[in-house]
């Protein structure tokens, strides 16, 4: 019996992707659970926490259009088996570094600088490759939905597994299970079969190529409003999770497991709002669940930012993980039924930007008030501010209402291009 939560499994090219993609994505949360918990316990500095992340997203942010370009001019499955290989090599200097250098801070700060260059090309080219993947384009939503779940089940299984193999192992046995976690994905890869790829004349540089696609969202509202209110999450929001190594070990006074748990609540709220993206019934309009859920967040951050009970805390942090979920698969899915298939890297990539240029920036941002008006205080800072954007999109939905149609789940099986 069809089941049509999983109807993108049809495709024998996903299923291997979403297998490859799943085991490494493990790795990833464990490696990034453990640099944040290395980072914060030898320097003791919110503000270095900031940086860490800042190392690995600013990077990615600032060349993501190019990686965007890139994946519209070339074989879009080499440039990322290509990036995979890259990141498997990273990962594999970042062990080595923490193994023999016993936690060189600086070390890991520019091996995430590597990191956040090579996903700058990795992003644009995994999240377009998804489209060429799905035989049935009908599927296509699906897929995206599913691709959601994988992250945040990663995320809710990462980071638990990675606080137990801190206590129990130490932190290098977490960038060593990410080093092999590549196996699988780039596995997957070399058993994936697509037609031949025909490369198509280019008569514009990459430069010229990257200012069409900023032409082409700045022309098209409905785009240009959702990249800037993703923009505006990023940067406000999205840096909460940064603060969660400082929640873990001063507010909850506990150890790495318990930032991974706080890490896996956030997966597990996440994972549950990627699953009821997923079920979605048809002619559900999206923009008016992203408002909604965008209040859910903010009243999740409100509750958590002073709850001293650590179940209750884990209890309302996954409320607002929940709402979070919806500002970026929501955002996803949307401009995938409006973009125009040539110009979905590069929107892709402008996209991916602001998501991974305002999370760093926010992150040194919130680190940096957290330092001097307190880390609950700036946790419920952003929930009031999340309001104020559900606010903004109220007031966007009652201004187009006509052009309600690209906001709903009907029109994701149109012609869908892919995010």
């Amino acid at each position: 019996m069809k089941i049509a939560a999983l109807s993108a499994f049809e495709s024998r090219n996903y299923r291997l992707f979403f297998a490859g993609q799943t085991i490494s994505l493990l790795g990833t949360w464990m490696q990034k659970t453990a640099v944040s918990w290395v980072v914060y316990s030898l320097t003791h500095s919110k503000f270095m926490l900031g940086v860490s992340i800042f190392a690995t997203l600013f990077p990615s942010a600032m060349l993501t259009p190019f990686g965007g370009v890139v994946s519209d001019r070339y074989n879009r499955y080499r440039v990322l088996l290509t990036t995979q290989v890259l990141s498997m090599v990273q990962a594999l200097a970042l062990t080595l570094v923490v193994y023999f250098k016993h936690y060189a801070v600086w070390e890991i700060i520019a091996l995430s600088v590597v990191l956040g260059m090579i996903n700058a090309f990795d992003v644009p080219a995994r999240q377009s490759l998804v489209y060429e993947l799905v035989d049935d384009k009908k599927n296509l939503p699906n897929a995206l939905a599913l691709n959601s779940s994988m992250v945040n089940l990663s995320k809710l299984l990462g980071p638990a597994i990675a606080g137990v193999a801190i206590e129990r192992f130490g932190e290098v046995v977490c960038f060593a299970a990410n080093s092999f976690s590549f196996i699988a994905v780039i596995s997957s890869l070399l058993l994936i079969r697509l037609p031949k790829f025909v490369p198509v004349k280019h008569t514009k540089n990459i430069l010229n190529e990257l200012g069409e696609g900023l032409t082409y969202i700045r022309q098209t509202p409905e785009i240009r409003y959702i990249i800037i209110m993703l923009a505006l999450v990023s940067l406000l929001l999205l840096p909460f999770t940064s603060l969660m190594p400082i929640y873990a070990k001063d507010i909850f006074r506990g150890t790495a497991s318990t930032f991974g748990l706080l890490d896996s609540a956030i997966g597990f709220g996440a994972l549950g709002g990627a699953i009821f993206l997923a079920t979605l019934p048809p002619g559900t309009n999206l923009s008016r669940i992203l408002a909604i859920n965008t209040f859910v967040f903010g009243t999740g951050l409100i509750l958590f930012s002073y709850t001293s009970l650590y179940p209750l805390a884990l209890l309302f942090i996954a409320i607002g993980a929940f709402g979070m979920m919806s500002q970026t698969t929501i955002s996803n899915t949307l401009i995938q039924t409006l973009v125009t298939p040539t110009m979905r890297g590069r929107v892709i990539s402008i996209f991916v930007m602001a998501y991974s240029g305002g999370v760093p920036i926010g992150s040194l941002i919130v680190s940096y008030l957290s330092q001097h008006i307190g880390v609950q205080a700036t946790v419920l800072g952003q929930g009031f501010l999340a309001l104020l954007i559900g606010i903004l999109h109220v007031r966007y939905l009652k201004r187009n209402k006509p052009n309600r149609r690209v906001a709903t789940t009907n029109s994701l099986n149109a012609e869908i291009p892919q995010v």
